[in-house]
């Protein structure tokens, strides 16, 4: 797959849908749907919606996130609005004031509590 780049001092409005990798160093406004990876590099800015398989965020995101793997959140990074994902990653310093679901969590705390519910219940 190939790697699409909106660079630094670029800004970019509307629709993005890819294929491959992105990664952005510059500003965002609108929504990115990707099979791939997005990288918001540390001056990268995104308000919007994005849709990928994984992500890795050093810079500002502002919006809803939906990652179906890995979210990695670096130290520099400043997250806001409401974020669904699979698995999550933040490091220490980072700024992350979001909702926050995973996906599988709801299913395995319904699961847990019916097996609680069967085995409390008595013949």
């Amino acid at each position: 797959m190939e790697r699409n780049v909106i660079a630094k001092k670029s800004t970019f409005t509307g629709d993005v849908s890819s294929e491959g990798d992105f990664r952005i160093d510059g500003v965002l406004e609108g929504t990115l749907k990707t099979k791939g990876r997005v990288i918001i590099g540390a001056e990268g800015i995104i308000k919007g919606n994005v849709e990928a398989e994984n992500a890795d965020i050093e810079g500002k995101f502002s919006g809803q996130l939906l990652v179906s793997n890995m979210l990695t959140i670096k130290n520099t990074a400043h997250i806001s609005g409401d974020v669904v994902i699979g698995k999550l990653s933040i490091e220490p310093g980072a700024t992350f004031n979001a909702t926050c679901a995973m996906k599988g969590a709801l299913k395995e705390l319904n699961a847990t509590n019916e097996t609680k519910k069967r085995k409390d219940k008595t013949a």
